[in-house]
């Protein structure tokens, strides 16, 4: 375990953990069905043949789950809010009452509004589907608005395009590659939408959580650099240039459907807070011309890039590589590259997956987080928030159960919830802290 205390953060700084609907709620018999189930009824969609239809049926236990925030101690809790749920009769009545427990306990409920469970029927590809999530966006916070205060409307556009419509590894399962482009757009523009309903039903703490991680050239070949960086405008400009710039990185806009200049001044619309997932860094060389195994996907030989190794580092059960002072590199490079157009930035989503209740690696792995992130706020980055991923082991999209994020570890034959020795390290982080 790690011994020496973290620094202290600002007055005021926001400590937290997230979560997911669909990878906590279970109740699935009391909501209508997402992309999600659907995905996970096809044979040899999910690793485990598994479904989230209970997942920790959080939905039953949540006044537990508040009860495990309250003695950890977060200031915040960042939860998504089941979209299919909203469609079911009495769906919102399940939020009212989450919120009103954490408003109960002191904790601030930081609402995420899609976090990849579109309801059957809609469709990212489409136009409509943007329209409808402001709609639906002005429902939720018609009712939730006087307790929520912080407000995310989307959680990492960038996988949702790539891996559910360019690859098919996730929901909806579609192996479209640049004709995904499409369903990119899509997503920003109902974040636009968003944030205008947000702000007309009074909303002052808007924003969005992307992933984002620093590029790496697998070599100073011109051929490297050059994959390198289209990689880079794929998963990280694609997502933020839009929204920070007003404007799709150069040839991208002509990729995209409808009016696009237009749809960018509503893409474009102010936030308050800049969300950043954050996992690691990616090393990205020209293309090898074959398909690539990578972090349990397969890459088609036809992309105009690969991704290698990060050699010479510890890696997670899951195979990703624990690169601290990576972030710190993201956000110095987001401040560099955006400058004042950059709101002030929250770390919306930062985790490891390891197996046992003595986690010792996943306390070695938020330490030197943290840490980095402190050193970003040194070097001038404006960082209000940090929030570990997650309170719960949960349902982690295709890999099932096999994968444990959580500072709480859940028995799912029982779902007992056994919080793990991360959970008490963390609490003590933050009792420092104050």
């Amino acid at each position: 375990m790690a011994t020496n205390p973290i620094p202290q953060f600002p007055a005021g700084f926001l400590w937290g953990v997230s979560t997911s609907a669909h990878q906590i709620e279970g109740a699935a018999d009391l909501r209508a069905p997402s992309v999600w189930d659907a995905f996970t009824a096809e044979p040899g969609r999910v690793k485990d043949g598994s479904t989230a239809a209970v997942a920790c049926d959080h939905y039953h236990r949540y006044r537990e789950d508040v009860a495990l925030l309250a003695d950890l101690g977060v200031d915040a809790y960042r939860f998504s809010v089941s979209w299919p749920r909203v469609d079911s009769p009495g769906g919102l009545d399940f939020y009212d009452r989450l919120v009103d427990e954490l408003c109960a306990a002191g904790i601030r409920p930081v609402a995420t509004l899609f976090h990849w469970d579109l309801p059957v029927g809609l469709d990212w590809l489409r136009r409509e589907t943007a329209e409808r999530f402001a709609q639906y966006t002005a429902t939720v916070a018609a009712r939730l608005g006087d307790r929520v205060g912080s407000w995310l409307t989307l959680n990492e556009p960038a996988e949702h395009t790539l891996l559910g419509h360019a690859l098919g590894a996730h929901a909806p399962g579609r192996q479209l590659l640049f004709d995904a482009l499409p369903a990119a757009h899509h997503q920003l523009l109902g974040h636009g939408l968003a944030v205008r309903a947000l702000r007309a039903a009074g909303a002052t703490d808007i924003g969005i959580a992307n992933s984002h991680g620093p590029t790496w050239p697998a070599s100073h070949a011109a051929e490297d650099l050059e994959a390198a960086a289209f990689y880079d405008i794929l998963l990280n400009r694609l997502f933020a240039d839009p929204l920070l710039l007003g404007r799709y990185p150069e040839g991208i806009d002509a990729l995209m459907p409808g009016d696009v200049e237009a749809d960018l001044k509503v893409i474009a619309e102010p936030i308050d807070r800049y969300g950043v997932n954050y996992y690691a860094p990616t090393r990205v060389g020209a293309p090898q011309g074959d398909e690539i195994e990578f972090g349990g996907l397969t890459l088609p030989a036809e992309l105009p890039f690969s991704v290698r190794e990060i050699e010479d580092r510890p890696v997670t059960d899951f195979g990703w590589p624990v690169v601290p002072e990576g972030l710190t590199e993201l956000l110095t490079g987001l401040r560099d590259r955006y400058g004042d157009r950059l709101p002030p930035v929250v770390i919306t989503e930062n985790g490891c997956s390891y197996q046992g209740l003595d986690d010792q690696d996943r306390i070695g792995y938020l330490d030197g987080h943290i840490r980095a992130l402190h050193d970003a706020l040194a070097a001038g980055v404006d960082v209000r928030g940090y929030f570990v991923w997650s309170l719960l082991d949960n349902f982690e999209w295709a890999e099932g159960y096999a994968r444990r994020f959580g500072l709480v570890h859940v028995d799912f034959a029982t779902l007992e919830r056994t919080p793990k020795a991360s959970y008490g390290w963390f609490r003590e982080v933050l009792r420092a802290q104050r």
